[in-house]
């Protein structure tokens, strides 16, 4: 269990904090993030790495001369924002572009590649490396579906040593992919974490049991095994990760990495076995690591990681690194003494509305208010139901969102502006502080219904139905999910549909929207017999049979809230 926080809501900052208080020598922090204290030579490729917290020492931990140029840093377990992927790259930047590196996640994709699409309208070459290395979330002909683990670590340390040497933009883009390819990862997990605040785990492993393929997000393994002994345990890891053997090369890296729980003690026992059954194998392992270095919380648990080195990849592993949680050689100084400033973004110009606009933001406002609060009261609910085959961090993401937006959303509103600049200011402030998929998501969703809503009349039933169409769009865009793939989407299109529909028909704002809800509300409930296709989800598909959609069922919710709120200040009268 965690134990130590002061206000779970506000823990990543507080440890932020903290972490930056203990290294100032080696790390200084900038919104989203953090970035090396003294920046390193100008012309240098930066390369960042990312991702939410809870994994220490992975990512901020990396941050230093010969590793990491800047973190991103999520909430626990929850993609960072697009805007905190930029402004840490915009931080990091010295001319020569950034390459962001993180595992495979919908949220962190998502997120990572807007922050990409942001960087090269102004111009700063940016690209995105995706680590696929566990073995057990999808099959070796699939290789782009697997989840990023623990390859992580190296995929970033030889990219971030390219870099070091003075390798320009495409060669440390092609040399972490190349790493990429060549690094394989299977974990087990004997017991499930505990987020801060929560006095239960995400997951539970029966007594006598093992959970065999766990993410590094609190999910539990993709099947159980009885509880071996460490040589046997040893074989599972070993044999699975030599079946997946890349190429023939006889010279390996590897991590033998614990999850938070387990301790030193037992992973060297199970090394062991596993550097004489790789020798028995004809692998000759150079410059191993054994301990925690992408932990999981409180997890119990361990990994095995494997990358089949060249000459090139050995050279790169084996370069010097000075960091807070990871040395190794003597770095000569290659920062830079100049005092770097981290740019200032230009505030969007205030464009006040007239006072139809006015209203109807303040009811914007209020919509969002009552939003947050449905939100709050359903978050453990809506916890319970995404631990089934996920994270079990929708609820309180849910919150974290709609908070963060009713803040940004009464700071609009106080300058005077329409709805659609509340919406869009509401719907970046969702996307910042929730992170993860849903965050990005939620964000995107309310910027484009924003963007339809007009400042100079009040709303017409066509204006929502038109939103709601727009909403759907970059949702599908950014999330690339389809109906059936156990989504959101799955409600989202049911509502837009239905919407349109009633609209078309003749029916008011008020009526066709209630009528919507209804049906996304049905939606949602059906998803339980879908089995998800995308997402963190996916590799546990089955255990998800059963259970409705999180995402489908807290857009249900918020969207039968906000029907029973249009047209309550005309006395419900309002059909517009």
């Amino acid at each position: 269990m965690t134990r130590l926080y002061d206000d779970p809501a506000t823990f990543t900052e507080d440890m932020v904090t903290g972490f930056v208080a203990a290294h100032p020598d080696h790390v200084r922090r900038v919104p989203g993030g953090v970035v090396r204290s003294r920046p390193a030579r100008p012309g240098k490729v930066a390369v960042v790495t990312g991702g939410g917290s809870g994994h220490y020492p992975a990512f901020c931990g990396v941050v230093g001369p010969g590793f990491a140029d800047g973190a991103v840093i999520g909430n626990i377990f929850t993609s960072p924002s697009a805007a905190d992927a930029y402004s840490v790259a915009r931080a990091a930047d010295r001319g020569a572009g950034v390459v962001f590196s993180f595992g495979n996640y919908a949220g962190d994709n998502m997120n990572f590649g807007l922050a990409v699409e942001r960087l090269q309208r102004e111009g700063i070459r940016a690209h995105n490396v995706v680590v696929t290395d566990d073995v057990a979330s999808a099959p070796a002909e699939e290789q782009a579906k697997r989840r990023g683990v623990v390859g992580d670590f190296v995929v970033f340390k030889v990219a971030s040593a390219a870099a070091e040497e003075g390798y320009d933009f495409d060669e440390v883009v092609r040399v972490a992919e190349h790493a990429n390819a060549r690094t394989r990862s299977l974990g087990v997990a004997f017991d499930g974490c505990t987020l801060p605040g929560q006095d239960h785990p995400l997951f539970e492993v029966p007594e006598g049991r093992m959970g065999l393929g766990l993410g590094i997000h609190g999910e539990p393994g993709v099947s159980e095994t009885p509880m071996p002994s460490a040589s046997e345990l040893a074989k599972t890891l070993v044999d699975g990760l030599l079946a997946e053997a890349p190429v023939e090369s006889g010279r390996v890296t590897a991590i033998l990495n614990g999850l938070g729980a387990t301790k030193y003690e037992e992973l060297f026992v199970v090394w062991g076995t596993v550097s004489r059954l790789l020798a028995e194998a004809g692998v000759e392992v150079v410059a191993p690591e054994v301990g925690e270095l992408v932990t999981s919380l409180d997890m119990a648990g361990c990994s095995l990681t494997v990358t089949w080195l060249d000459d090139e990849l050995e050279r790169l592993w084996l370069a010097p690194a000075d960091t807070p949680a990871y040395r190794r050689g003597s770095t000569e100084s290659s920062t830079s003494d100049v005092e770097v400033e981290d740019p200032v973004l230009v505030e969007p110009e205030v464009v006040v509305a007239p006072q139809v606009g006015q209203a109807t933001a303040a009811e914007v406002v209020g919509a969002l208010r009552a939003v947050a609060d449905l939100l709050r009261d359903n978050e453990d609910e809506l916890g319970r139901l995404d631990a089934i085959a996920g994270d079990g961090d929708h609820g309180r993401g849910m919150t974290r969102g709609s908070v963060a937006a009713v803040e940004a959303a009464e700071s609009a509103a106080a300058q005077g502006v329409g709805p659609s600049a509340v919406l869009v200011a509401a719907g970046d402030a969702w996307a910042s502080k929730a992170g993860g998929t849903s965050g990005v998501l939620w964000g995107a969703a309310l910027r484009s219904f924003g963007d339809l809503l007009p400042d100079h009349r009040a709303a017409t039933a066509a204006d929502l139905a038109a939103g709601a169409e727009a909403a759907l769009a970059s949702v599908q865009r950014l999330g690339r999910a389809e109906l059936g793939d156990k989504t959101l989407v799955d409600a989202l299109v049911p509502f837009a549909e239905d919407l349109r529909g009633a609209v078309d028909e003749g029916s008011g704002g008020a009526v066709a929207w209630r009528r919507a809800a209804a049906v996304a509300t049905k939606a949602a409930a059906a998803t339980a017999e879908l089995r998800p296709r995308t997402g963190r989800a996916r590799p546990l598909a089955e255990r998800s049979v059963g259970t409705p959609d999180p995402g489908a069922t807290s857009l249900a919710l918020v969207l039968t809230r906000v029907g029973e709120l249009i047209g309550q200040d005309s006395g419900g009268g309002q059909d517009q």
